[in-house]
C-alpha cells in the first residue's frame, strides 16, 4: 500500500511527490493523460517559485533569464502608458508587467521556459527517487476511514482498487477530488475571453509587435516564431472544452487589431478566463487539496505555477512527517492555516489586475496614476513582493519569537564550513530542516541532539549572519532565531518535527 496517492500528475503533483518520496514515504503519482501535454500553459517561473525549485536542485542551468530594465528604461515604460502604441515589453529586457504595465523591478530575473520543460525535469526527478509515476490512470472515486483512503482507478487495463494512507488531489481547477470530497469552491466568474496561440498569419506587417491595450481588449503579437494573446471582456466562453477552430482565434484576431488578418495555420492554442476561485478549506481528513485543485486565477503574471509550487513544498515535507509517524496529524492542519490566506491575496491581485485591463477613460486615467506611483522604488518593490510572493510570512506558533526571519523564508545565506563556502540553498537539497550554528555554540547543538535523525545541524560562518542561530523548516521558512532561548527551540523542533526521540 502507497502512504500517499497523489492524484494528477502535472507539475505541482510531480513536486509534491517529490517532496514526500524525499523522506522515504512510497508515493504513487496517478495521471490520467498518458503524456505530458504540449499545448501552451505556463511560459516562465517567477518570484518565489524561482527560489523553490533552485532549493531543490531543479531546472538547474536552464538558461532564459533576461537583464534587469534601468531607471532610465522603467521611466520611459511608464511615460510610454500615454501612447496607444506603448506596451513594448521586448524593448526593455527583464521588465515584469502588473496588469500590463512594465514598470515592475523584480529581485531576480524570471526564468523564461515553458512548463513542459519543468514537467520534465520533475518527472526524471521522481524517477530518481523511486516514485510511481502511472499515466492514462484515473481516480473514479474515493472513500477515507481512519486507517486511509480507498480509490477507484480506471486505468488502461481497467478498473481497480487501491488503498493509501493519505490522499492529495492535485488534479487541477476541475478537481475530481475536491468535487468528491464535497468541499466548497466559491469564487467570481469569469469576465474574459482569451486565447494563447502559437500561429501562422498572412501578412506578419498587419500589427505592430508588442503588448497593445485596445478598445475592446488587450493584445499581444511576438515575432520569431509568431506568438498572440488576445483578451476580450466579453463574458467567459460558453464552453470551455469545445475545439477551438482556426476561424475563432482569427476573428478575435480581427476583432482587435481592426484588420482583415488571416490565420493560415495553428500550431498550438488554448482559451482561458479569469475566474477566480478557492476551495473553503485545503484539507478534510485524509484528503488535501495542492495547487489548482484548491485555487483557480487569471494567468496574469503566471501566479498558477508559482502558487502551486509554495503549496506543495508546504505541504510535502508536512504529510511525510504524519505518514512517517513522526508527527501528529494536526500538523496538517497548518497546511490551510498557511497556504490559504496566502492563495486568498493572490486571488484579489489578480482581480485587480484584470481590472487594470479593462478598457476606458476611467482606467486609463486609473493606470496614469498607478504608473506613476510605481516609478517610486519603494512602492515598486512592494507591489513585486506582493505578486512575486515574496511577502509571505507565517505564524510560528509562539510569540515568544522576535527575531526579524521568524516566518519568514530565509535568504540565500553563504555560509563558509568545514567542507568549504556552500550556499542555504544547495544545503536545503535533501529536503530536511536544517538548524544552521552561526556563532550560538556547542550548547545549540546539544539541545538539538534528539532530533539529529530528522534536523541536520550546521556549524558555519557567515558575513552577514542575521542571528547566532536559525531553525529553519523544509520549505525554507525560519521556524525560530536567536535571540530567543533554548525553550522555544524545543518548542519550534517539537511543533514542527514531532517530539524527541527519547519521548517518542
Amino acid at each position: 500500500m502507497a502512504q500517499v496517492a497523489v492524484v494528477g500528475g502535472g507539475p505541482i503533483g510531480l513536486m509534491l511527490a517529490c517532496e514526500v518520496a524525499l523522506h522515504e514515504v512510497p508515493v504513487v503519482v496517478l495521471e490520467r493523460l498518458p503524456e505530458i501535454e504540449t499545448h501552451p500553459k505556463a511560459e516562465g517561473i517567477t518570484g518565489r517559485a524561482i527560489d523553490i525549485l533552485d532549493r531543490r536542485g531543479l531546472m538547474i542551468g536552464v538558461d532564459g533569464t533576461p537583464a534587469q530594465p534601468t531607471a532610465e528604461q522603467r521611466a520611459r515604460i511608464a511615460q510610454g502608458e500615454r501612447r496607444p502604441d506603448s506596451l513594448q515589453p521586448k524593448a526593455f529586457p527583464g521588465a515584469r508587467h502588473f496588469a500590463t504595465m512594465f514598470v515592475l523591478r523584480p529581485e531576480s530575473p524570471d526564468l523564461l521556459v515553458p512548463q513542459q520543460l519543468l514537467e520534465q525535469d520533475l518527472a526524471r526527478r521522481a524517477a530518481d527517487l523511486g516514485v510511481d509515476v502511472r499515466r492514462g490512470h484515473t481516480v473514479t472515486g474515493f472513500t477515507q476511514d481512519a486507517d486511509g483512503v480507498r480509490l477507484d482507478v480506471d486505468g488502461p487495463a481497467g478498473p481497480y482498487r487501491m488503498r493509501a494512507g493519505w490522499l492529495a488531489g492535485c488534479d487541477g481547477g476541475r478537481s475530481t477530488i475536491r468535487k468528491l470530497a464535497g468541499i466548497p469552491f466559491p469564487g467570481t466568474d469569469g469576465i474574459t475571453t482569451g486565447y494563447r496561440a502559437f500561429a501562422e498569419i498572412d501578412d506578419p506587417a498587419f500589427h505592430l509587435p508588442g503588448w497593445f491595450r485596445k478598445d475592446n481588449g488587450l493584445l499581444v503579437y511576438e515575432e520569431g516564431p509568431p506568438r498572440f494573446i488576445t483578451l476580450e471582456f466579453i463574458g467567459p466562453p460558453a464552453n470551455r472544452d469545445a475545439p477551438i477552430t482556426r476561424e475563432e482565434f482569427q476573428e478575435s484576431l480581427r476583432r482587435l487589431s481592426g484588420t482583415d488578418v488571416t490565420v493560415t495555420r495553428v500550431h498550438k492554442i488554448n482559451r482561458f478566463t479569469d475566474n477566480e476561485r478557492q476551495a473553503a478549506t485545503y484539507r478534510q481528513g485524509r484528503v488535501l487539496l495542492v495547487g489548482d485543485a484548491a485555487h483557480v486565477q487569471s494567468q496574469w503574471s503566471g501566479p498558477g505555477l508559482r502558487l502551486g509550487l509554495g503549496d506543495a513544498v508546504n505541504a510535502g515535507w508536512k504529510l511525510a512527517a504524519v505518514a512517517r509517524g513522526q508527527c501528529p496529524e494536526d500538523l496538517l492542519d497548518t497546511y490551510t492555516s498557511e497556504r490559504h490566506p496566502v492563495g486568498a491575496q493572490t486571488l484579489e491581485i489578480q482581480r485587480a489586475s484584470i481590472a487594470l485591463m479593462r478598457p476606458g477613460p476611467h482606467v486609463d486615467a486609473l493606470r496614469r496614476l498607478l504608473t506613476s506611483l510605481l516609478l517610486d522604488e519603494d512602492t515598486n518593490r512592494r507591489l513585486t513582493a506582493l505578486v512575486d510572493d515574496l511577502h509571505i510570512a507565517y505564524d510560528m506558533g509562539d510569540p515568544s519569537l522576535t527575531g526579524p526571519l521568524v516566518g519568514r523564508y530565509c535568504p540565500d545565506l553563504r555560509l563558509k564550513t568545514a567542507g568549504g563556502t556552500v550556499r542555504l540553498a544547495e544545503l536545503q537539497r535533501t529536503g530536511r530542516p536544517l538548524l544552521l550554528d552561526l556563532g550560538a555554540g556547542p550548547a545549540l547543538r546539544a539541545l538539538a541532539g534528539p532530533w539529529s535523525g530528522r534536523v541536520d545541524v550546521v556549524t558555519a560562518g557567515c558575513a552577514d549572519a542575521p542571528a547566532d542561530a536559525l531553525l529553519i523548516r523544509p520549505d525554507g521558512f525560519v521556524a525560530w532565531s536567536t535571540p530567543a532561548g533554548e525553550a522555544s527551540l524545543t518548542g519550534a523542533l517539537t511543533r514542527w518535527f514531532g517530539p524527541p526521540a527519547r519521548a517518542a
